[in-house]
């Protein structure tokens, strides 16, 4: 549906998640892959989905050169925890840190979506609500050692094993939790379309 919608449109993804890619080919939308380096620093007095929508704008604005039929998109993810933004893990120790604290509670995860074109650009973003149950030591090690989830926001996939084991309870969407707002993209796009 969407293919048709947006055959005259060139829509860019610049992003190097599979996970992303793969919705976009679940979607049936046409894109190519284009990325570049981005130093994703942002500014200390932003909170939750400020610093999301802050790095997806910053991730569009590399693209100088965007041509007339061009729709590009960008996205960050952040898991929100105790008032604190956590990223993707520096090593294997912070990693385990990271889903030792969170274990037996609840965190935020944020994505923030931004469609840019030559005339317009539109950012939204989604926060699903996580609660894990309580996770052992050995739990987390074994993930860490078996699933490596070093390029992850907050040290997991919900995709993963310790999806099937550790998440008790959510609220919100799934698939923003796994880097994508699926469902609000859509709608973005058929908006664009018309």
């Amino acid at each position: 549906m969407l293919r048709e919608k947006l055959s005259n449109y060139n829509i860019i993804l610049a992003s190097g998640s599979p996970r992303r890619q793969n919705f976009f080919k679940q979607l049936d939308v046409p894109f190519s892959i284009q990325l570049k380096e981005v130093e994703e620093i942002y500014p200390e007095h932003l909170q939750a989905a400020e610093i999301t929508d802050y790095l997806a704008d910053l991730k569009s604005k590399a693209f100088t050169d965007l041509k007339e039929n061009d729709l590009l998109i960008t996205s960050d993810t952040i898991v929100w925890f105790e008032g604190k933004a956590i990223g993707k893990p520096k090593d294997k120790e912070d990693a385990f840190q990271m889903l030792r604290s969170m274990s037996g509670k609840e965190h935020q995860v944020y994505t923030s979506v931004s469609i840019k074109s030559k005339e317009f650009q539109k950012i939204f973003h989604d926060e699903t609500v996580v609660e894990f149950e309580v996770i052992t030591d050995e739990e987390i090690n074994y993930y860490l050692d078996t699933y490596q989830p070093y390029d992850k926001a907050g040290s997991y996939g919900i995709q993963d094993w310790i999806g099937l084991i550790a998440v008790k309870k959510m609220k919100g969407s799934y698939f923003n939790v796994m880097g994508l707002p699926v469902h609000k993209l859509y709608k973005e796009l058929i908006k664009i379309a018309i």
